[in-house]
């Protein structure tokens, strides 16, 4: 893929994000419940921790280093024990806040994926061996957001309108 339509997709991944948020409203996005007890808030906090380390992984592959530190502590190891990290780093910030920092990782992710050599982009199994051979893709970075969260916040959204 070039790297043009690679930072179209985004784009328009990320416009999409914006107006399932827009719809959502932040007035609502503190409300408990939409996975368990997190909020929408919680959850644009969750994808925005995970999407930093992309971001820094991005930003390593430019410079020709190996992938750098996670952002979480060294000794959280499992997926539970990271999302538990995020929500304890965030729970009690702002909904301006976080989706400012939201905003603000998007477009260093942007930026990580504008500067990335073009030997990075024709061989992402050697430069990104974190994508496990997958592409380099808007629909791979997006993809967690798509699966694991947007049903709940859709559903959530759906019954809180019911009230």
């Amino acid at each position: 893929m070039k790297k043009s339509e690679l930072l179209n997709e985004l784009q328009e991944e990320y416009k999409q994000w914006k107006a399932l948020l827009d719809e959502i409203g932040p007035a609502r996005m503190d409300l408990p419940g939409v996975t368990g007890h997190w909020s929408i808030k919680d959850i644009v906090a969750h994808l925005t921790g995970w999407r930093r380390r992309t971001v820094a992984r991005l930003q390593a592959a430019q410079r020709g280093e190996p992938d750098p530190p996670s952002p979480w502590p060294a000794n959280l190891q499992t997926d539970d024990e990271i999302n538990a990290w995020i929500y304890e780093s965030n729970h009690e910030r702002s909904v301006g806040e976080v989706l400012d920092e939201s905003h603000q990782v998007f477009q260093q992710l942007l930026s990580a994926v504008e500067g990335l050599p073009d030997n990075v982009l024709m061989d992402v199994q050697q430069s990104l061996p974190w994508l496990e051979g997958n592409p380099l893709s808007a629909a791979a970075i997006f993809s967690h957001s798509h699966d694991e969260h947007e049903p709940d916040m859709r559903a959530w959204l759906a019954r809180v309108e019911k009230h």
